[in-house]
């Protein structure tokens, strides 16, 4: 009867932790107070690198086995799928030209006579210009 994909990286993974807490014991060279020390020092910003030497060999050891017993009870193990490709179909937008650029109106707004819009952003209080 095949296992479960669930059931399988829950053995996995309760067999990671419990090599990590045997590599922890094992690098606190059965002082208490170390081993604490060593856990008070794991958090979340933890680096791989920042770990004691025992626990780094157990978590690649963990990982290999992790990879093995996979494929062992008949799970594929590839990388990931590549990202689609960008769609190309449908009307493309044309580009507006960038700002400032030759031939283009510098107030669009503006009317052709040059002179600024009648209750535009020039006006000063609640109903327009100053009275």
């Amino acid at each position: 009867m095949a296992r479960s994909a669930t059931d399988v990286m829950h053995d996995i993974l309760f067999a990671a932790v419990l090599d990590a807490v045997g590599a922890l014991r094992a690098a606190s060279g059965g002082v208490p107070n170390m081993m604490v020390r060593d856990l008070n020092a794991i958090h979340a910003n933890t680096t791989f690198a920042d770990l004691p030497e025992p626990l780094q060999k157990a978590i690649n050891d963990a990982v290999r086995s992790a990879f093995t017993r996979l494929l062992k009870e008949g799970y594929s193990v590839t990388p990931g799928r590549p990202a689609p490709p960008p769609r190309t179909g449908g009307p493309q937008r044309p580009a507006s030209p960038p700002r400032g650029a030759p031939g283009t109106p510098r107030h669009p707004r503006r009317p052709s006579d040059g002179k600024p819009p009648r209750g535009g952003p020039n006006r000063s209080g609640p109903r327009g210009g100053a009275r």
